[in-house]
């Protein structure tokens, strides 16, 4: 049995290879949730908005989900959940910096990437790849 939970799995999938970031938030609230709102899954959850709000002009809501994902995160080891939580938190305050000169220096939004240093958590992401999962909302909503 893989010590990476599903639907944390899933979350990477949606952030590294499908760039949907709407439903990184779904799927990483479930997982927050079910196993006690860990900080650490909440400031996961809260880059991945703070990268669906600037997307949709929404710069101070980014803003602010940005800072508040990167105060969760700094206490955690450089690798952590089978990832390199420290580049992601160097990328992140690189963006949140770049958000904070938006009206002096305008950008457009961009992807981060999370990137995988176990190699177990790179097998189940390909194995998602091969059967992705399915949304489970409603045909014609967006």
């Amino acid at each position: 049995m893989s010590i990476y939970d599903r639907l944390y799995v899933t979350y990477l999938y949606y952030f590294n290879d499908q760039r949907d970031y709407f439903e990184c938030h779904e799927v990483m609230e479930e997982l927050w949730l079910e196993e006690g709102r860990s900080p650490l899954y909440q400031g996961l959850l809260q880059v991945a908005v703070g990268l669906y709000h600037h997307a949709n002009g929404n710069v101070s809501g980014s803003i602010k989900l940005f800072s508040a994902g990167l105060d969760k995160l700094a206490p955690y080891p450089a690798h952590t959940l089978g990832i390199d939580l420290e580049r992601l938190i160097r990328d992140s305050g690189e963006y949140l910096n770049k958000l904070l000169r938006i009206e002096n220096e305008p950008f457009t939004p961009y992807d981060l990437d999370i990137h995988i240093v176990d190699n177990e958590l790179s097998e189940l992401l390909a194995e998602v790849k091969l059967h992705p999962p399915q949304h489970e909302e409603e045909d014609g909503h967006d």
